[in-house]
């Protein structure tokens, strides 16, 4: 069995008022791999959950604990056991990894893609080799090691519908951020019923609609840049830009998926240069901070959270993922202490 460690543990109490939480925004994950100069990678993402508290916990996952994904039919899906030792963030005290590491510096976030993610039918004929979407983000840590794996792990696997009660029977409809500690970064979709697998090359994600409209829209945003642009004479008058930052002036500031895609990308082409992992977590804190959504108005805000009190804003969590050095961190809502899990003193033996 898996060992989880109560970081983050709350009671349900919330769970019975979120049986409609699909809505936009409940969900508004962002996530990101920036690259130190050394070559390491170090990512970053927010969870954004309006509804209710996601009761995350801190979940250690040796090598060789066994996995059976689910169906429709219930557990009985696909069988594995971990190859690779990982810890994750688990979600409604269920063995659904939100987000991750493994001990080869292999990092996956699953995100909300509500509205276009769309399974493969279910076909008990099948199972064996079926697992539902909550299950991908435990079948990717603990099997793989770098981005390739993932590609060529996941062609024999059918990702099919499966409603989970206590997101209302809501299949969660979800995609899949994936980076490994060279810096090369894939998405995983489901549209029309089969995985779509795409390269990454601005190792950014966020939510709806699907990978490539985003990189389409980020076209109309190739004058961001991270220096000003030069002063110019208009007639007998000398224009110039009122102060710094306006390199990205026009950048969007809302917190839909398209404008935060945009800006996540603008922030991570302009973060500073560091020299290594460590330094690379503090600029991807710095960065996870313009992504922290602020709380839903009216009943959003009176839905209780872990026992500190109401929910404080919609982002629940964030992590940062040192890949170079095995190094996970994380906040939450209720405690801005940055806290560490070193994977390099965990016993991860069966």
């Amino acid at each position: 069995m898996r060992k989880a460690i109560p970081a983050i543990i709350s009671v349900f109490a919330a769970i019975g008022t979120a049986l409609g939480l699909g809505t936009p925004d409940a969900a508004a994950c962002t996530a990101f791999v920036l690259l130190a100069e050394d070559g390491a990678a170090v990512y970053g993402r927010t969870m954004e959950w309006g509804a209710f508290d996601l009761n995350s916990r801190v979940t250690i996952i040796p090598r060789g604990t066994e996995f059976r994904g689910k169906t429709p039919n219930g557990g009985n899906g696909m069988t594995w056991n971990a190859v690779h030792g990982a810890v994750a963030l688990d979600t409604l005290g269920l063995d659904y990894f939100s987000d991750g590491m493994n001990e080869k510096g292999l990092v996956a976030g699953l995100l909300w893609h509500a509205g276009f993610a769309e399974y493969a039918d279910y076909d008990p004929e099948r199972a064996a080799v079926t697992i539902g979407p909550a299950d991908l983000g435990a079948f990717v840590l603990t099997g793989f090691a770098d981005v390739e794996e993932v590609r060529a792990g996941l062609e024999g696997v059918r990702v099919v519908g499966v409603p989970e009660p206590l997101l209302g029977g809501e299949t969660p409809p979800l995609h899949l951020f994936v980076a490994d500690r060279s810096g090369r970064a894939i998405v995983v979709e489901f549209t029309g019923g089969r995985a779509r697998i795409f390269d990454n090359p601005e190792r950014v994600l966020t939510n709806s609609p699907g990978f490539e409209w985003h990189l389409t829209n980020l076209r109309n945003y190739a004058h961001l840049r991270e220096n000003p642009p030069a002063d110019q004479t208009t007639g007998l008058l000398d224009v110039a830009p009122l102060g710094s930052g306006a390199g990205l002036l026009g950048m969007p500031g809302d917190f839909t998926p398209p404008s935060r895609f945009i800006r996540a990308a603008a922030l991570t082409r302009t973060a500073r240069a560091t020299p290594d992992g460590p330094e690379t977590v503090y600029e991807a804190l710095r960065i996870l901070d313009s992504f922290n959504v602020p709380p839903r108005g009216g009943e959003g805000a009176e839905i209780a959270g872990d026992g500190a009190g109401p929910m404080r804003g919609s982002t629940i969590w964030s992590t940062v993922a040192d890949t170079a050095n095995l190094v996970y961190y994380y906040h939450t809502q209720h405690n801005r202490r940055l806290r560490m899990v070193d994977l390099n003193r965990i016993d991860f033996s069966p």
